[in-house]
């Protein structure tokens, strides 16, 4: 049995924000059987990385496809479109959103389901719209700090 790993990763910079970058990646994993020759392995390689490579671009045209159409959108809750986060607010920063990430795979936490409480929490799109205090909120509370407020 051979063990074919395939994985593709894209950086875009975002838009009105200087020294960020928004990562995408996606990977797979297949077992081939023995038999195949050389030719054909690679066949599979190209493939999986065709597929990958699509499913990546496929979804960063979707996330600006939404995010174009959600410009007129209300915002759900808080009165303030994510978009329209003060200057002061700084994005959570890519360690913040790896540690974030690298926490939830320990715990066994579907990124979905995280992004979902995320989008309930805080009224944006995901992690990688969280501002850093945010972020750090989150870190906080899945590390058990968790902060007591004075009565």
């Amino acid at each position: 049995m051979i063990k074919l790993s395939t994985s593709y990763s894209k950086k875009l910079p975002v838009d009105g924000q200087d020294f960020s970058s928004q990562g995408f990646h996606a990977s797979v994993e297949l077992e081939l059987s023995d038999s195949l020759t050389p030719e054909q392995i690679r066949a599979k390689i190209h493939d999986s990385a065709e597929l990958l490579r699509k499913a990546v671009d496929d979804e960063l045209q979707g996330a600006a496809a939404s995010t174009a159409a959600g410009a007129s959108d209300q915002p759900a809750f808080g009165g303030q479109r994510p978009q329209q986060q003060q200057a002061s607010e700084r994005k959570a920063s890519n360690k913040q959103v790896k540690y974030i990430t690298d926490l939830a795979a320990e715990r066994k936490i579907q990124i979905s389901d995280l992004n979902a409480d995320i989008r309930k929490r805080f009224n944006v799109e995901g992690l990688y719209d969280l501002t850093s205090k945010q972020a750090s909120l989150i870190l906080d509370e899945m590390n058990g700090k968790q902060q007591r407020r004075a009565a």
